[in-house]
């Protein structure tokens, strides 16, 4: 079976990705903490991904890898998003590039296009400028330039998730919602993005939910998603929590 690395291998999306992944490659853990969970066979390597040498001894051997390790707080400064998130991912495609894996699923995010969500200019495609809302969209950005010049530069493949809201819990707060992916969608969409043909791609990545807000028809196109859930089929009685504070990480620094 092929080798799928998962970067933040300790991480929740990454144990909600695991066993769908399992089922069709074996899987290796990259993060600087054990898996609370049940390692079921799991390879797991201790890595902390802004030391190179680490990830590039960890990469050897894999076949692509799901890079999802990142400082993810929109708040987060700027010396944070700098070693977690910019050097962080480049170390990852260039460990992965000289391993010899040929794909790269790089978990981007919604908030690449957040002042659009701001604005309540909906739907949101991934076609449109980009529109970062805070030093972490910057971030995420910056590793889907990367992710196109690798595909293009070194013939790989790398397709880029814009992953809405993932919660392990029941999702409970209303400007949220319409950003839900449930733990088997986003499992989904990650086998696909794997086993396509596709060199490059960027795709929103969230449930079926009825507001429509975050366009899917490009992933439904060319990747075959087919979301199975609807943030109101089981969202809980609603919380109030602000969507981004813009100048936040900025103001940190």
């Amino acid at each position: 079976m092929s080798v799928v690395a998962i970067t933040g291998g300790a991480g929740r999306i990454a144990t909600a990705i695991r066993p769908v992944l399992r089922e069709h490659y074996q899987v290796r853990l990259l993060d600087v903490r054990e898996p609370a969970s049940d390692l079921a066979g799991d390879d797991f390597r201790n890595v902390q991904i802004a030391n190179f040498s680490d990830v590039e001894s960890a990469l050897q051997g894999t076949d692509a890898v799901v890079h999802l390790a990142a400082d993810p707080s929109t708040s987060a400064s700027w010396s944070s998003q700098l070693g977690n998130n910019i050097e962080g991912t480049r170390n990852v495609f260039e460990a992965a590039r000289r391993g010899g894996a040929r794909k790269i699923v790089f978990a981007s995010s919604n908030h690449v296009m957040g002042f659009y969500n701001l604005e309540g200019a909906w739907p949101i495609g991934t076609q449109q400028e980009i529109r970062p809302d805070s030093l972490y969209g910057v971030s995420k950005a910056f590793g889907e330039a990367l992710g196109r010049y690798y595909a293009e530069a070194f013939d790989m493949s790398v397709i880029c998730l814009r992953i809405g809201w993932f919660t392990d819990r029941s999702p409970s707060i209303g400007s949220l919602n319409p950003l839900w992916i449930s733990p088997r969608d986003i499992a989904q969409i990650v086998l696909l993005s794997l086993q396509t043909s596709r060199r490059f791609g960027i795709y929103n990545a969230t449930s079926n939910n009825p507001q429509g807000h975050w366009d899917l028809s490009t992933a439904r196109q060319e990747l075959g998603f087919a979301p199975l859930d609807d943030v109101t089929s089981i969202a809980t009685d609603t919380q109030s929590a602000p969507y981004v504070d813009p100048k936040a990480g900025v103001l940190r620094d």
